[in-house]
């Protein structure tokens, strides 16, 4: 490894390093910062710092394990119009050094986690063994492998749960996972489009994946996904608004005294829901559910307004 990188190219190396482990995918993981918000605990700078290591940790956790999959995934990344570009795929970054890497990443967060608190180690632990098994078998088994891509989600709503000693409504874990199915089911009906005739060479499991069963299940879960989420906000406790917002209604003889504000966030995330759905069917862009966040600015906006909302409602409208 040394000898590799002192032939003159460090800072491509570096370069190919840093998309090797893909910052990008990082965005997934701010769902460690659930637990924090709705909890009501993103007021606690001890909270606040303890979700934020969590993060990082989390973060040097999920490239470990990219790298890993990279490794697993060669021959199949380089039939692929777009994976044939990654470090690992191109050759960029030899296989050997991108091991020692992985292993270094896990051999560094393992402790630090520990540290951090016992039962999220647990949870990163449970995530790395997940991914491991997934690179390895899981990827290649029908409905099993859209099922631990959800797994992986719903391990770092609880990671971020556990790292500020939290507890969320069972009905928000519904959500995450409807949600979560819902990225994994689009992901591979884009995957089936936009690979077409080489789908099977790039992931066999496409093949037993029929355009209907992948519409179903689509259309399944995102009817799931806005249904759980409309349950958690009702069942939420209702909100007692600050006085002096009330002045604002004082002709008004409408209950705003106390209710349940987060129902308002609802048509939000209808409409998320809808225009992931047209992003999947029309623009046939699902396949990377981070590049979409990233560049769909009405998704985007949507997904901002919603977290103004309900960080607004949680923190600024309760008395």
């Amino acid at each position: 490894m040394a000898s590799f990188l002192q032939t003159g190219k460090g800072l491509t190396f570096i370069y190919s390093l840093l998309k090797a482990v893909r910052p990008r995918q990082w965005i997934k993981n701010f769902a460690i910062f659930a637990g924090l918000i709705f909890s009501g605990l993103l007021d606690n700078p001890y909270s606040v710092m303890s979700a934020t290591a969590g993060f990082f940790l989390f973060c040097s956790a999920t490239s470990a394990t990219y790298l890993l999959n990279d490794i697993f995934d060669i021959e199949r990344d380089r039939l692929h119009p777009f994976k044939k570009n990654r470090p690992i795929a191109s050759g960029a970054i030899p296989v050997n050094v991108a091991l020692i890497i992985a292993l270094l990443l896990i051999v560094i967060t393992f402790p630090l986690s520990y540290k951090l608190s016992p039962s999220f180690f647990l949870a990163v632990v449970a995530y790395i063994i997940l991914q491991v098994f997934y690179s390895a078998y899981i990827k290649q088994i029908i409905l099993l492998d859209v099922m631990a891509i959800a797994a992986g989600f719903v391990l770092r709503i609880y990671a971020g749960v556990w790292a500020v000693n939290a507890h969320l409504n069972v009905w928000f874990l519904l959500t995450v996972i409807s949600f979560a199915l819902f990225l994994a089911i689009g992901k591979r009906r884009s995957e089936l489009t936009l690979l077409q005739a080489q789908a099977s060479k790039h992931r066999e499991t496409l093949l037993h994946y029929p355009e209907n069963l992948l519409d179903i299940l689509t259309a399944m879960f995102a009817n799931s996904t806005w249904l759980a989420y409309a349950f958690f906000t009702f069942l939420q406790p209702p909100i007692f608004a600050r006085p002096r917002l009330l002045y604002l209604f004082d002709n008004f003889s409408l209950p705003f005294t106390q209710a349940k504000y987060l129902m308002a966030t609802i048509p939000v995330v209808i409409y998320g829901v809808m225009r992931y759905l047209y992003i999947i069917y029309e623009k046939k862009e699902g396949e990377s559910p981070e590049r979409v966040l990233l560049t769909d600015k009405p998704l985007l906006i949507t997904v901002i307004l919603w977290l103004v909302m309900v960080i607004g409602i949680i923190y600024y409208l309760g008395a």
